[in-house]
This record gives structure tokens, sequence and C-alpha cells, in this order.
């Protein structure tokens, strides 16, 4: 990239917290967010931030009739525009992503649905993808352009490529982007097991690997697949240049798609992340990379995949592994956010947050980031931060 974008602000919530502290803390500890609902292993907020959310729904009448995945949204771009510095007036683009959107309330109307024979009428309306960032754009009163989309598991790193591009157009000067996603309900888990990827790990029995982290993420070596869904939203601030309140700098970005050869898989060396990474790198020696925040939602094939990428591009020397996913499973359209705010997190730290089961060098001196995403289709996005 000619000019760097900088990440002006970053907010989140997720079962790790919704401050800078409490997220970092949390990374700092080996212990997992997993817990049992319905029988089935999730990562779900803590009780302090369901409560914080639950405010948020009873402070507006309107509020009352939206989805999780709208007020999570909400909740965290409050927290990004404030630390930001960023008012109304500054006419900011927004585009918030979701891969399945208004999960529960679509299941809520649907079984309303078959019991009535007769929708609700604020069915249709309240359960949109377009839903995040209208409401958003709403509650911040803001009145630049509002963008809603869905390219499932890259959904919030396409978010941050279309700020990019809107940046350096020169269309608009701020950006808001990000996702959320609120995919704890019945019907997203069952479609989820029907894919035969969900983990199925007990954290409660007795203490064998499997059990002390049930999802397996980016683990070679696993025997089934670990996949654990998970909640939160991550917002961030883009704003063009270098800026001394900046937390990071977004120097290459890199997309790409393949031809599918199955509606849920990559192929073996994961074509689209070979694309996307070489792309991100531009003319920086991919031997510079410290660290790789990978996608890796805990699948024996499509870890491996990316895994295959990754070497074949870093042929030279393979860059330090992480991901966040053994910790707080995948948030579907937010994880990609998520994964840009530890990126963030390790270069402000100048500390490498390693996964436990796994052995990795832990780079002395962390200078350029690349983070990963991908989703059903095969639509790869790369990222790479610098300092």
């Amino acid at each position: 990239m000619q000019h760097p974008i900088s990440i002006t602000a970053l907010s989140s919530i997720s079962p790790l917290g919704n401050t800078p502290d409490s997220i970092w803390n949390n990374y700092l500890n080996d212990s997992h967010c997993f817990t049992k609902k319905d029988g089935v292993l999730v990562a779900t907020f803590p009780k302090k931030l369901k409560a914080v959310i639950d405010t948020l729904r009873q402070s507006n009448v309107k509020y009352k009739s939206l989805d999780n995945s709208v007020l999570f949204a909400i909740f965290a771009s409050r927290q990004a525009i404030k630390t930001a510095g960023w008012s109304s007036t500054d006419n900011f683009g927004i585009n918030i992503g979701s891969s399945r959107g208004a999960t529960a309330l679509f299941e809520h109307y649907h079984e309303e649905f078959l019991k009535n024979d007769k929708a609700n009428t604020l069915s249709s309306p309240t359960t949109t993808l377009g839903n995040i960032s209208s409401w958003v754009a709403h509650d911040l009163q803001t009145k630049g352009p509002e963008i809603s989309h869905s390219i499932t598991c890259s959904t919030a790193l396409h978010a941050m490529l279309n700020g990019v591009a809107w940046i350096k157009s020169g269309m608009c000067n701020k950006f808001l982007v990000g996702g959320s996603e609120a995919p704890l309900t019945p019907f997203t888990i069952a479609q989820m097991q029907a894919l035969k990827i969900y983990s199925r790990a007990n954290c409660q029995s007795e203490r064998s690997e499997k059990s002390i982290y049930p999802n397996q993420a980016l683990n070679p070596n696993k025997t089934e697949n670990a996949m654990i869904l998970g909640e939160g939203a991550a917002m961030a601030c883009l704003e063009l240049g270098a800026h001394n309140n900046a937390l990071a700098k977004i120097i290459g970005v890199g997309y790409a798609t393949e031809i599918l050869k199955h509606n849920a898989s990559l192929s073996t060396n994961a074509i689209c992340f070979q694309r996307s990474m070489t792309m991100a790198l531009g003319d920086i020696n991919p031997d510079d990379i410290d660290v790789i925040v990978t996608h890796t939602p805990g699948t024996i094939k499509g870890d491996q995949a990316e895994i295959n990428a990754i070497n074949t591009v870093f042929c030279n020397k393979t860059p330090s592994l992480t991901t966040n996913k053994w910790k707080i499973g995948h948030s579907l359209g937010a994880s990609g956010l998520l994964n840009i705010e530890m990126a963030v997190m390790m270069l402000q730290h100048q500390k490498f947050i390693s996964v436990p089961y796994l052995k990795a060098n832990a780079p002395q001196h962390i200078k350029y980031i690349l983070v990963n995403a991908v989703g059903f289709g095969s639509n790869a996005v790369s990222i790479l931060l610098s300092k």
C-alpha cells in the first residue's frame, strides 16, 4: 500500500471481556472460555457482560426488539468511536457485517410462525443483515455511508477491506469497520454439528489434552474436528495516513477466492490463502514477517490447508503461528476483527501470545503481523499490520 491506514481505536465485547486490560490479561493465561450450554460446549460472555447487554436493551424501547448481534455491535461501536474521539459531525462511514445475523430472533419468529401460522410484524425488518450497520448508524447519529454484508467467516476482514477502499478512494476519510455475531442458538449449532465439524469433547471429563483444551485449533496432530462456536463483536476505527494516536498501521491487504470443490471446504493447499497472503505482503520479504494470526477454526482439513498455504508462501522461514480460537472459539463473522485486536495487542505489548498445547518460537521483536480469515466459499482475506 502506498499510504498506510491507521487503526486509531479498537473495541470489542467477547468472552475475554470488553476493556483492553481485561482482554489482555485473559490472553496472558492458559485458560479457555468454554462452558456447556444445553450439553454443548460454547464460548459465551461472563455474567457481568450479559448484564451490560441487557441494560443496553432496556435503555431504549426500540432496542427491546433487536437481536443480540445488533446490540453487541452497538455496544462495541460506542466504545470504539469514544476512544478514537470521533463525533457524529465527522460523517464517518460504517461497514459492519455478520455471518449469520439475527439468529436467535429469526429462530424465535420462525417458531412463532409454525405455531400460529402468522408472522410477527417486525419479523422481516429486525432480522435482515442490514440491520446491524443501520442501527449502529442510528445509535451514533452519523450521516456517512452505511454498509452491511455477509461473507461468512471472513466478513469482518472484508469490512476492513471496504473501509480501506473507501478511504483510499477519497470518498471518506474515516471508517468504522467490524463484525458481530450471536450464534449460540440451537439451529446454528445444529448446522455446524450437521457438518460434523463441531467439537465432541467434554471439558468436565478426565484431564486429557482433549478435555483441557477441547478446541484444538492450529494443532496439525488432532484426530477429529474440534470447532466450537463463540459470540462477540469487534470494531476498528480507520483513518488515512500515519497518526500519533494509531494503535497500528495497515500496510498491506490481500484477498482471493478459488474454485469450489465443496460448499464448506478449502483446497488441500488453500490456494486462496496463498494468493491473499502474497498480495498483502506486496514488496515485503516474507522472511520479515514475525507472526501470523491464523484463521484455523479447529477443523482437520481447514486448519491443515491453511498451514500448507503458509508453508508454501513462507518456505524459507515460517513466522510464529498463533490463534485465539482455542480460547474463545469461532465467532464466525466477528472472528477476523477479534484476530486483528489480538495482533494489535501483541504489537503494543511486544509479546507473542502462544497456543498452550503447541510449541512455537516466540519472536524477540514484533514488527510485522499477518492476520488471516476465510469462510465458506473459500473467500480469503489477509491483513498486514505494523507498529
